[in-house]
């Protein structure tokens, strides 16, 4: 078995030291609206009630804006 779309998500989010707070700060830059609760529902085990599957969507999303976060917004073509 390999990685889940959630497990991506969470080593990405040690790796980069992100809080729940950065995370929907860089959801933003992509104008993609996501909460606290929701956010909370994929860091979750996997046993819990609440825990919920990261899409392919959201994972794509956050990467894009992780991107934009990291290296800047791309420079307007001439």
């Amino acid at each position: 078995m390999g990685l889940t779309n959630n497990d991506v998500f969470k080593k990405l989010r040690v790796a980069h030291k992100l809080r729940d707070d950065d995370i929907i700060k860089i959801f933003t830059l992509v104008d993609f609206k996501v909460s606290k609760s929701e956010l909370n529902a994929f860091f979750r085990n996997e046993n819990h009630p609440k825990y919920m599957e990261c899409g392919d969507q959201m994972l794509r999303n956050f990467l894009n804006a992780l991107i934009i976060h990291l290296r800047g917004p791309l420079p307007a073509k001439k």
